[in-house]
């Protein structure tokens, strides 16, 4: 018996069934043509390790082998030259397309970090659907010790239908899960960036404490220094006094007993 993936034969008996009262005829049904990995290396366009080491990941997620993307023109900026790799990329159809899917839905979204569903605004007009993952480590396949660099990478749904409301319903029906209410969240969103404002601002202004106290301290201490200095100089002036006020006796008493002697 030939082995049939499991979102094959979920839309081939029951997506299509679903579907099909939407247009004249089942063939107008939209399907999915295929999904397009795509990888950015980046600054580590230059080191061959990396390279490798993206294409082995990008292989291991997808189960076929990743062909590296070169550059098109030479950009001096950029320190790149025609033909050195920038990335690498997988094409899934068929069997495969849907056994990625299937681990997509399953494994991967739920292991991606605070996730809350996937934005229903990342159509382009055209049917074809493409959402980022932030970090490669999401999918069950890659072991987080063996990975040197966090990567992320473009996903795109490439669907029959030039109709936007078309693919999203088919992309639905295949398990992906939409973000249902915007405004819940909008406002979730928006609470969280508040609290994140909050935090820092307690933290800036807990700094700014910690600052005035270190002047403020380093402004007793310069105090206690400019008074002992005080001190020292009265204390000098005090004694520069004292020794004038002796000399001044000393010359009257010999001044008294010159002119005793001068009488006698």
């Amino acid at each position: 018996m030939e082995y049939t993936p499991r979102l094959k034969k979920k839309y081939q008996e029951e997506i299509v069934n679903n579907l099909k009262g939407n247009y004249k005829s089942v063939m107008q049904v939209p399907r999915l043509v295929k999904i397009c990995l795509n990888q950015g290396i980046g600054s580590a366009a230059s080191d061959k390790k990396q390279i490798e080491a993206a294409q082995n990941e990008m292989s291991m997620i997808t189960g076929q082998k990743a062909v590296l993307t070169k550059s098109t023109k030479d950009i001096s900026n950029f320190k790149l030259r025609k033909g050195m790799p920038v990335g690498v990329r997988v094409t899934l159809r068929g069997d495969q397309m849907y056994e990625f899917l299937d681990r997509f839905v399953t494994s991967t979204l739920p292991r991606v970090r605070d996730f809350s569903g996937i934005s229903p605004k990342g159509f382009d007009g055209r049917g074809n659907y493409t959402l980022g993952i932030k970090e490669q480590i999401a999918f069950p396949e890659i072991s987080i010790d063996k990975i040197n660099k966090i990567t992320g990478m473009d996903i795109t749904f490439v669907t029959n239908t030039d109709s936007d409301k078309g693919a999203l319903s088919l992309l639905k029906e295949l398990g992906m899960p939409f973000q249902k209410n915007d405004d819940f969240e909008r406002q979730r969103k928006e609470q969280i960036e508040k609290a994140k404002k909050e935090k820092r601002r307690e933290a800036e202004e807990q700094a700014k404490l910690e600052a005035s106290d270190e002047e403020n301290s380093d402004a007793v201490e310069n105090t206690d220094e400019e008074s002992g200095t005080t001190e020292n100089v009265v204390t000098q002036e005090n004694n520069a006094t004292d020794t004038t006020e002796s000399e001044v006796k000393e010359n009257n008493q010999d001044l008294s007993e010159e002119t005793d002697k001068s009488e006698s």
